[in-house]
This record gives C-alpha cells, sequence and structure tokens, in this order.
C-alpha cells in the first residue's frame, strides 16, 4: 500500500504541466495549439522564448529528480525507486490534468536518471550535444541519448542488480515510443531543426 501511493504521487507529480503552466503565464496561450502542440521545452521555446524554454525543462527535469529523492527518502527498495522514476516520466507523457496529453519524457526522464545513474546519463546527455550540434534536430539527439543510457547502465553496471538496467531501459522506451511523431518527419526530411 505505502509503495502503491508512493507510485501514485510520483505519477501526479510528472503530471504537473510546466511547459503548459509557463506558455500560459507567459503569453496567455495554451502551448498545445501552438508550434508542434507538444507540452514540453522545446515546444515552451517555440512559443514563449528562450528563458520560457529552459525554465520549463528544469522545472520538468526536476520532477523526476523530486520522485527518486522522495523515494529514496522514504527509504524505498531500488526495485521500486526505479518504478517511481518510470511514474513520474508516465506522468509528464501522459498528464492526468491535461487529459492525458502530455510531452514526451526527455527532460524528466533525464532527472530522474540523474539520480539513479550519475555517469550514465552524464554520458548519454554527451551524446545529446553531439547529436543535437552534428545534426541539427533535438528529437534526434533526444532519442539517440534516451537509447543510449541503457546500454551505459550496463557498460558501467554494478552490483545493483537488474533492476536498474531494467528501469532505465522502460524510461528510455517510453521516450522514444514518445517521439514516434518526430521519427515520421525525420525520415521523410519535414522535422524542424533547431533554430526554425
Amino acid at each position: 500500500m505505502k509503495w502503491g501511493l508512493l507510485y501514485a504521487g510520483a505519477y501526479l507529480l510528472g503530471s504537473i504541466p510546466f511547459s503548459y503552466l509557463v506558455v500560459k503565464l507567459r503569453t496567455g496561450k495554451d502551448v498545445r495549439t501552438l508550434g508542434s502542440g507538444n507540452v514540453g521545452a522545446t515546444n515552451a521555446t517555440r512559443a514563449a522564448g528562450k528563458a520560457a524554454g529552459l525554465l520549463a525543462g528544469l522545472l520538468d527535469a526536476s520532477k523526476g529528480v523530486v520522485a527518486v529523492l522522495v523515494a529514496r527518502g522514504l527509504g524505498a527498495p531500488p526495485a521500486v525507486t526505479g518504478g517511481v522514476a518510470f511514474a513520474a516520466v508516465l506522468g509528464h507523457c501522459f498528464p492526468i490534468f491535461l487529459r492525458f496529453r502530455g510531452g514526451k519524457g526527455g527532460a524528466t526522464g533525464a532527472g530522474a536518471l540523474a539520480i539513479l545513474a550519475p555517469l550514465a546519463t552524464l554520458l548519454s546527455v554527451l551524446v545529446w550535444f553531439v547529436m543535437a550540434a552534428w545534426k541539427r534536430y533535438v528529437s534526434l539527439g533526444t532519442v539517440t541519448a534516451a537509447a543510449s543510457c541503457p546500454l551505459f547502465v550496463l557498460a558501467l553496471r554494478g552490483d545493483e542488480g537488474t533492476w536498474l538496467p531494467l528501469a532505465t531501459a522502460a524510461i528510455a522506451a517510453l521516450i522514444v515510443v514518445r517521439h514516434h511523431s518526430n521519427l515520421r518527419r525525420l525520415f521523410a526530411g519535414v522535422e524542424r531543426k533547431i533554430g526554425q
């Protein structure tokens, strides 16, 4: 029961639509009607400027950080903590407060994984920077970074058991699946590049 409430709390925390709130407060508009329609930091940048996008991204990442830290603070077993991290990302992607139409999980997943697997996450962030600088697509950088994180976790694996690779893979899979429309646009050659 206790861990079930923790999962529910992480989902509700993840459901807080910071990009929606930041853009609404900054412009009075609904971010879902602007740009790509996505409730995430990249679209918040397009809709309300770089400062708004940066704030939204940091707040989205904080949801993953807080969820994992609270779980650890309450003495949750490692496997439960991994599940809590996934629940926070799930909440961001399918927020109850926006009728389950949310973001794509990149920032929230990065925040959660930064606490669960700091070195693997740092390496994944470097992958993001390389891909974004090389190809100029935020979405491609995010998908590549997400997909690489479980591989880094396995390569750096200590004595955590199977829960960390599984939790990382589940979060990465969710992020990649949520980018399905971006991947279609990439293959079609119509995905927007950084700055467009």
